[in-house]
């Protein structure tokens, strides 16, 4: 399949590799030259703009950081609604707001384009691995469409519903994962202040009640997870400015619907102090340090 892929950052990279390796061929456009070269000695195309990675695709699938990124891609002057010819599917895989995804769909719909959105969880080695898993919103025969292709970059394809239930679906995931993670951090900190071996209570909540995946996978307290963030000084993973941003979404959402999300505030408060401290660009299990003794 001809695909057009917009958006090649930590994400969109290794997802578009694997559609190389799937045997697609790729029409790119992002703005980094140095992730350009090195797909298109994979193989792929490199366009001038989304209109023209568009206007030949049959299907269209982006991956973009924000709101506004996405609204200047597909309705700019050189974007993707300007090139696309009627009746080619579309996807949007980047986390924003379900109103933004419902309006950039309308507009689609009215050039007689059937576009989804389909956020994504996993990070960025389910993104290399081909394991992550997409929550989409669309209509049956686009999901229908959608599905076979998103099985070359992640495991699991669930569909949600309608246009924009995919971003509610991603924004309440990880409106749990951020308050479970400070759950976990205030748990590791008062255990090592009152003298138990982290290791022994690390062990203790993932065999009990208190076990998740911020324990038993992701655990911020450094050595107790080799391959988690906090072994490697908190780099790569999931950006905590990254986490702020969906922490945001969720509580500008929760507004929208007059429900309360209280823990979600907080934990949003908590996520920009570490932003003003300037751990933004650590993992978001760093939040830790705000519990840790000097």
């Amino acid at each position: 399949m001809n695909i057009a892929f917009i958006g090649l950052g930590n994400m969109g990279a290794p997802m578009a590799r694997n559609l190389i390796k799937a045997g697609h061929t790729l029409q790119l456009f992002d703005l980094n030259p140095q992730v350009l070269a090195e797909l298109a000695e994979l193989g792929a195309q490199i366009s001038p703009s989304p209109r023209e990675a568009a206007s030949t695709a049959e299907l269209v699938l982006t991956m973009l950081p924000a709101a506004a990124h996405v609204r200047a891609v597909y309705l700019g002057e050189d974007g993707v609604l300007a090139g696309i010819r009627a009746g080619t599917p579309a996807v949007d895989c980047s986390t924003i707001d379900p109103q933004t995804a419902r309006e950039i769909s309308q507009a689609a719909a009215a050039q007689g384009v059937d576009l989804g959105d389909a956020p994504v969880s996993g990070g960025t080695g389910g993104a290399q691995a081909g394991t992550l898993t997409f929550m989409v919103g669309a209509s049956a025969p686009l999901f229908a469409q959608l599905q076979p292709v998103l099985a070359h970059m992640g495991r699991n394809i669930v569909h949600c519903g309608d246009v924009g239930t995919g971003q509610i679906a991603k924004i309440c995931n990880n409106l749990l994962l951020g308050i479970s993670m400070i759950g976990v951090s205030e748990a590791m900190a008062l255990g090592a202040a009152l003298g138990i071996d982290t290791g022994v209570l690390a062990g203790i909540i993932n065999s009990s009640t208190g076990r998740c995946w911020s324990s038993d996978t992701y655990n911020p307290w450094p050595g107790i997870v080799d391959t988690a963030p906090a072994a490697r000084g908190y780099t790569g993973g999931f950006g905590a400015e990254l986490m702020l941003k969906d922490l945001g979404l969720a509580t500008e959402a929760a507004k929208q619907a007059h429900q309360p999300v209280i823990l979600g505030a907080v934990a949003q408060q908590l996520y920009q102090a570490m932003s003003l401290r300037g751990d933004g660009g650590l993992d978001f299990s760093a939040v830790i340090k705000a519990y840790q003794r000097p």
